[in-house]
């Protein structure tokens, strides 16, 4: 039996072999082009048709209306939180989750609003307005689909776990910390954007805390947490609406609810609209899109992993990329914000039986009619109930048992951990996620640097835990006037210094000096040119220069830096046997009285 992820993978790469090929024999023209753009990207919607037999689009249909009640008081809330009214959280799901099940690289993704944009969002609304939050998004839009069809979608594991830790732990504080003010009824006209003064805000009106708002929060809170119990069918998070919201109108209570924040909620989607631009503000929004891009490929390609490990298949990366891009061009249009893969909706719709794109369109679909047939009834939910839904997206945000388990992690890791965690509660989350990618790549190249090393080995130097390698230098005899360095790990800039360092260890210059590569796997422009300050030396006091076991990516450096022939092809050998039976050549030479010419053989026969 071959698994589904093998399968689709293997299928992928031999079709992509296929092309390439072809595109070597006949040349590249325009339906070649288009031929070949709909192979490698073509949505896994369409791949799957196949499979929808009557019974298993009955499962998916089932597990679609699911999770679009899931999605229903989740679209609102985030909406909400991010600073805008809620039914554009709605539309958000339904235009934007319909198009990344459509067009989408995953089985079972669920597209829509997200926690993770709240903070990005808010502040651009706050700052730009809504037109200013329609341009970021499309421009984070084009951002991905760029990344896509530019087969980014496997760079995205290489941001480091602490950086996502960080950010999306911080975004978690600063979630709970936007919701008290409703969950606490307290009054306060307008809610500082930062954090500290959203925290010193809350103690100056702590004495306006309303009893009955708090009741209401704390009830919905604890329908959330122990709903459950009862049944994992049918979401907390809606019970504890339905609940709130007919207590509130049945006893008349007094408290703020959407309607009195935000007025009436559309029952429909409005007609498509394209925002007002100039170029000033496109430039000033374009850190802002990126963050949400970065985002969203990072949020939308963590769920399709975590949803390929539960059901044993294979997203294609950048095919989501480029169907994450789409939605969040045209989701703007119709007065959507930003559209990213939903982790918790898309393991929801796993949990019901959805294995196909199927589920998520009808998801979307879901979501459209109980926007057009209840949309009315919306406004009547009450704020501290919607307030104790992202208090509890908080929690599950936060990830505490994680963050403590990488506060055990190595010094470095927990630096960038810290680091990214503090700048994106109490600054910016765009400059967390700068400082914390840039903190970790320098942190990164110092351990580079620790683990290359170089070493002078002279006559009987031994190395103890290397006598089980048959390669060792301890099982041969250097020769008298030989140096023998042998650098370990990638010889890059951050291992330059030791190199030069290591040169000095010795005060006499040697007649012969070999270098030993072996364990130099690839070098980099700063190696290429320590490598030639070397040469110069040697040239200096008469030393030959040697070079041993050099790998495929150095060797191919050093010709293109016009270091192999200042070398000499006679100098540079595959293993240390050689390289010292050269040595004790060009020592016997030189005992029979000829002088050891540092010139190399290709100079000597141009002269």
């Amino acid at each position: 039996m071959v698994f589904p992820a093998l399968q689709e993978g293997a299928l992928e790469i031999i079709t992509q072999k296929h092309y390439i090929e072809t595109a070597a024999r006949h040349g590249l023209n325009c339906s070649f082009f288009l031929s070949y753009l709909f192979t490698m990207f073509k949505p896994k919607f369409f791949t799957l048709l196949p499979e929808l037999t009557p019974e298993r689009i009955l499962k998916d249909v089932i597990a679609g209306i699911m999770v679009g009640i899931v999605a229903l008081p989740l679209a609102i809330a985030f909406a909400i939180a991010s600073g805008v009214s809620p039914e554009k959280g709605l539309i958000t799901a339904v235009v934007g989750g319909f198009l990344v099940s459509f067009l989408g690289g995953s089985r079972v993704q669920i597209g829509g609003p997200t926690g993770a944009f709240i903070v990005i969002l808010y502040g651009i609304v706050q700052q730009y307005g809504i037109n200013g939050l329609m341009l970021a998004t499309m421009m984070a839009g084009v951002i991905l689909m760029l990344m896509g069809f530019a087969q980014f979608g496997s760079l995205i594991k290489f941001i480091p776990y602490t950086v996502i830790v960080g950010f999306t732990s911080g975004i978690a504080i600063i979630i709970f910390s936007s919701q008290v003010k409703d969950f606490l009824g307290l009054d306060i006209a307008t809610v500082p954007a930062d954090f500290i003064g959203k925290w010193s805000a809350y103690g100056h009106k702590f004495s306006t805390l309303d009893p009955t708002s708090l009741m209401i929060g704390m009830l919905a809170l604890l329908i959330i947490i122990f709903w459950p119990k009862v049944s994992r069918k049918i979401p907390g998070s809606l019970i504890a609406i339905v609940a709130t919201t007919v207590i509130v109108q049945y006893f008349h209570i007094h408290v703020a609810t959407i309607e009195s924040r935000f007025g009436e909620i559309p029952s429909m989607i409005p007609a498509p609209s394209l925002p007002s631009f100039d170029f000033a503000t496109v430039r000033n929004l374009i850190m802002p899109a990126t963050t949400i891009a970065l985002l969203g490929a990072i949020e939308a390609l963590l769920s399709a992993v975590v949803a390929d490990g539960m059901i044993g298949s294979r997203h294609k990366s950048n095919m989501e990329l480029i169907a994450q891009g789409a939605a969040n061009i045209i989701t703007p249009l119709f007065g959507g914000i930003p559209v990213t893969g939903a982790i918790a909706r898309t393991a929801t719709n796993i949990k019901n039986g959805g294995r196909t794109p199927l589920a998520g369109i009808v998801h979307a679909i879901t979501l459209l009619l109980i926007m057009l047939l209840f949309g009315r009834w919306a406004k009547l939910i009450p704020m501290p109930a919607l307030a104790a839904i992202l208090i509890i997206v908080a929690w599950n945000m936060s990830e505490i048992k994680v963050f403590q388990q990488l506060l055990k992690s190595p010094r470095s890791d927990v630096i960038v951990l810290l680091t990214t965690f503090t700048l994106t509660v109490v600054f910016d989350l765009t400059l967390a996620i700068e400082i914390g990618m840039l903190l970790s790549v320098i942190l990164f190249m110092q351990r580079m640097a620790q683990l290359s090393n170089v070493g002078v080995i002279t006559q009987e130097l031994t190395d103890r835990d290397e006598e089980d390698d048959p390669n060792t230098i301890v099982t041969r005899k250097v020769p008298e006037g030989v140096e023998v360095f042998e650098i370990s790990g990638p010889f890059f800039f951050g291992a330059a210094s030791k190199f030069r360092d290591a040169m000095h260890v010795v005060e006499k210059a040697p007649k012969i000096r070999i270098i030993r590569m072996r364990k130099v796997l690839s070098i980099d422009a700063t190696g290429l040119n320590m490598m030639r300050d070397l040469l110069k030396d040697c040239k200096k006091t008469t030393t030959r220069l040697i070079l041993s076991g050099v790998h495929a990516q150095p060797l191919f450096a050093l010709q293109q830096y016009g270091l192999y022939d200042e070398i000499g092809e006679e100098n540079i050998f595959g293993n240390i046997d050689d390289a010292l039976d050269h040595a004790r050549e060009l020592l016997g030479l030189a005992k029979m009285g000829r002088q050891l010419n540092f010139v190399p053989t290709v100079e000597r026969e141009m002269k």
